[in-house]
């Protein structure tokens, strides 16, 4: 399938139509080439690309969807929203309500929501860069809500095409941002944070899964480590920079979504949560 093809199957939510393994074909440094004409053709039409998204970091969730690595993909600013902040708090003091906010669903195919633990970059980590260096170069972090979606039926795939699918990235809602040093004094204070901390996932105040940081490659800053790696070994691929927002995998499994459904993710404190409509 061409990238104009891919391109034009995302933008009408139409599936692919095709067995597993024919888009994504049997290489995956080809499907990441695929992926990132995808993206050339979408900042051409004047798509501005904002960050990145990891796939595929829950180790609990390999042998169900048979991918048994990790993949990334691009967020782009069409579908990158910020939730509003609580306003049911004390005056002049911190809410206690969860970051609220509306994703649109229109134009997905087959989608899905996760919870998972959103970086923001302060800047672009140096090369090799150990967790302290990750840790330096993090300007915040925050509890979010990524929509992902596949065009392939029945979320039956391989790895290569999730690749090609442009890392099965739809939307992103990111919640009350938390200055990273706020949080932690340093990375082994996160990294231990982050791998301990819990997360409730709730739709329509009713608990549907709970999940650990630990899930996610022992914890989102493991994994960004490892998407890292990854992104500077692939060819055409830009680098982190300043400003990118950055998911790093969900704590549970994903969760059909349709309009009017009302979701909520509360993570362990300090991590705050999330709240999001669907429509």
């Amino acid at each position: 399938m061409t990238p104009e093809q891919l391109l034009q199957h995302h933008d009408q939510a139409r599936l692919w139509g095709q067995a597993p393994g024919v888009v994504g074909g049997p290489d995956s440094a080809a499907a990441y080439q695929q992926a990132l004409a995808v993206r050339r053709l979408r900042q051409q039409r004047g798509e501005v690309p904002k960050g990145f998204k990891i796939g595929f970091t829950n180790r609990t969730l390999w042998e169900r969807y048979k991918v048994f690595g990790p993949m990334w993909g691009t967020v782009w600013d069409t579908g990158l929203v910020f939730a509003e902040p609580a306003t049911d708090g004390p005056a002049n003091g911190p809410a206690n309500g969860p970051a609220i906010g509306h994703l649109d669903l229109t134009g997905t195919c087959q989608p899905r929501l996760e919870p998972e633990i959103v970086f923001g970059m302060r800047s672009t980590p140096p090369i090799g860069a150990n967790l302290q260096q990750l840790f330096e170069a993090i300007e915040w972090l925050a509890p979010s809500f990524e929509v992902v979606q596949s065009h392939a039926a029945d979320w039956k795939f391989t790895a290569t095409d999730t690749m090609a699918d442009s890392g099965l990235h739809a939307r992103l809602l990111v919640g009350q941002r938390l200055p990273v040093r706020s949080v932690a004094a340093d990375a082994q204070a996160l990294d231990a944070l982050l791998s301990t901390a819990r997360v409730t996932l709730i739709q329509n105040e009713q608990v549907m899964e709970q999940g650990v940081g630990a899930n996610v490659l022992d914890s989102p800053l493991k994994a960004l480590q490892h998407f890292l790696k990854e992104l500077r070994d692939c060819p055409g691929a830009p680098d982190l920079q300043a400003g990118d927002v950055i998911t790093t995998g969900t704590w549970t499994d994903a969760w059909p979504l349709q309009a009017g459904q009302q979701w909520r993710a509360e993570f362990s404190a300090p991590l705050g949560s999330v709240q999001a409509w669907m429509r």
